[in-house]
């Protein structure tokens, strides 16, 4: 609709705003009768975000697949029947991933073809399978869609005219932005500062230093650090209360699993994670071997869902902050933060995690960030296009990060000092990386040097099997090897092995002479995830001799807070 406005030059038709057209939901189906219920059925719970269209065959949807490219519009879900004459649902969602490979995929299928729907996740990476009939919709279509369409609204990054970070690509300062955006879930948009439209952006706001953070409303950020990032952001830094039941330490899975159930048991709860939710689990690119999620979670999904589920429970989050001091005080804990405040606490859950190695190879410490990157830096996917990826370490980290650089780089290539894949890393991910041809794995070898100027150019390899050493060129390098606790502000606290791993349970030094654990005052034994000081646990992987799964962790958080409880009945 437009309106018409005179002037004494000319007249000028001036447009009305007009609504952006809502993302598609296309289900698919060759049975009219099905099609038409299943359309009615997700108009009436969706249609006023997503528009519902439907296909009779896959031939017809890949029609309007392709319109909507022409168009610049997207689909958020596609939903296909399996039974379909000349193009199965599998095939046209595998189809469909090649030119809308953020869309949500769910097959709908009969009881019958279960097996065929399993082995599609694995194979044409499905989200999701339906099984017909799915009355009562509220119950078994419903709460599906809307999990998948919440996922991909996270994921989306539609334009927009929100946070900017001007900067030097390849500078470790701009890396370290863009790391904190992302893990803390922020749309933004990076521009370079050697390209046009980072120059035009710098001369705008007068500014010759990099890198810098455009928050729409306030004045720019140069070179700003998490704190006050935090602050433009608006994250939530102090604590409202004085006094709480139980402090959670780190937001990987197993202080999220604490607060969840701290908080959903009535627990006033405070969480405090100095950098992101989900930890080192949140940089994951895939995990597949999670319980629940056939097609597997991205760990910043994951830490999305947990952190939503801590937020619905009434926890407190402290994000981003950092404890810095432990103190005893009678029978309350204080936690003193890097800000000068502090907390006291009833309980307090030790879920610090661990932090990869650095390396001590010549080149490392001067191009980190600019090249060589620790853990998956989800975020320098964009500039590993065409690249050449070096993956250095055997466990599942690595090789899961293999697989997600793989959809992108030109190569990527496992570096690992031991015999093969199968002393750390999961059958299943193992057989995976077999079967994508632009991975390989190099066995017993090593990175003796990083080479480059302001950015990694090459790293020098040594066979320690064939005794040979090559320098080849690199794009980018992501380390995964060894593993250390945050655990150095305890000292004189809690008591450590001498890597710093959190002793607990039977694990706690004891007295020569009486037996006791040292330093512990009561009469009954310290229970099975509880420190050397009564009424502070550990969970996660920064105790002692822990399993590093998710899952693992996430079975330590629920078990302190049973522990907790019954501590804090003894008060």
């Amino acid at each position: 609709m437009t309106t018409t406005q005179t002037t004494s030059a000319a007249t000028v038709q001036v447009s009305s705003p007009v609504r952006p057209r809502r993302p598609v939901v296309l289900t698919v189906d060759d049975d009219p009768q099905v099609l038409r219920a299943v359309a009615r059925d997700l108009r009436g719970c969706f249609g006023s975000d997503y528009r519902v269209l439907s296909a009779g065959s896959g031939s017809e949807a890949m029609e309007i697949l392709t319109r909507l490219e022409e168009r610049g519009e997207e689909p958020a879900l596609l939903l296909a029947d399996q039974r379909m004459p000349e193009m199965t649902g599998v095939e046209f969602l595998r189809k469909a991933r090649m030119i809308f490979p953020s869309a949500r995929r769910v097959l709908l299928t009969a009881y019958a073809d279960t097996e065929a729907a399993i082995s599609a996740i694995n194979e044409a990476r499905l989200d999701h399978y339906l099984l017909k009939p799915w009355d009562p919709p509220e119950e078994r279509l419903f709460p599906t869609v809307t999990d998948l369409l919440a996922d991909w609204t996270s994921e989306r990054r539609p334009g927009f005219d929100g946070i900017r970070v001007v900067g030097a690509r390849f500078a470790r300062s701009s890396h370290e932005l863009r790391e904190f955006l992302t893990r803390q879930q922020v749309p933004f948009r990076f521009l370079d500062a050697g390209e046009p439209d980072g120059a035009q952006a710098l001369e705008d706001v007068a500014q010759t230093v990099t890198p810098i953070v455009l928050v729409p409303g306030r004045a720019p950020l140069v070179r700003p650090d998490p704190a006050q990032l935090a602050d433009a952001l608006g994250l939530v830094t102090t604590a409202t209360g004085e006094h709480y039941d139980l402090v959670v330490i780190g937001a990987g899975p197993a202080g999220l699993a604490a607060a969840v159930y701290g908080g959903s048991e009535g627990l006033s709860t405070l969480l405090v994670e100095r950098s992101a939710m989900g930890g080192q689990a949140g940089t994951s690119s895939r995990i597949e071997n999670y319980l629940g999620f056939p097609q597997g979670v991205s760990g910043a999904e994951l830490a999305r869902r947990a952190r939503d589920q801590v937020l619905k429970f009434g926890v407190e989050v402290l994000n981003p902050q950092e404890v810095v001091r432990l103190e005893v005080c009678g029978p309350a804990r204080i936690v003193h933060l890097s800000d000068g405040r502090s907390v006291s606490c009833s309980t307090l859950l030790l879920a610090t995690g661990v932090s990869y190695n650095r390396l001590a190879t010549e080149g490392a410490d001067r191009l980190e960030g600019q090249g060589l990157y620790y853990g998956a830096a989800m975020t320098e996917a964009e500039t590993c296009a065409g690249a050449d990826v070096y993956i250095v370490g055997g466990a599942n980290s690595a090789g899961q990060a293999a697989m997600y650089f793989s959809q992108k780089a030109a190569s990527v290539t496992l570096v690992v000092r031991g015999e093969s894949l199968e002393l750390a890393m999961s059958t299943y991910l193992i057989e995976e990386i077999g079967d994508v041809p632009t991975i390989s794995v190099r066995t017993r070898t090593r990175i003796t040097a990083f080479n480059g100027d302001d950015r990694l150019e090459s790293v020098t390899l040594v066979d320690d099997k064939a005794g040979t050493e090559e320098t080849v060129g690199a794009g980018a390098v992501f380390t995964f090897i060894g593993a250390r606790p945050e655990t150095s502000w305890l000292d004189g606290t809690i008591a450590r092995d001498e890597d710093g791993f959190i002793l607990a349970g039977p694990d706690i030094p004891r007295d020569a002479a009486t037996g006791r654990p040292h330093g512990w005052d009561l009469e009954r034994e310290p229970y099975l995830l509880e420190t050397s000081v009564p009424g502070v646990f550990v969970a996660g992987d920064a105790r002692y001799r822990s399993v590093k799964r998710v899952t693992t962790g996430v079975g330590d958080g629920a078990m302190a807070v049973q522990f907790m409880h019954r501590y804090l009945g003894t008060l």
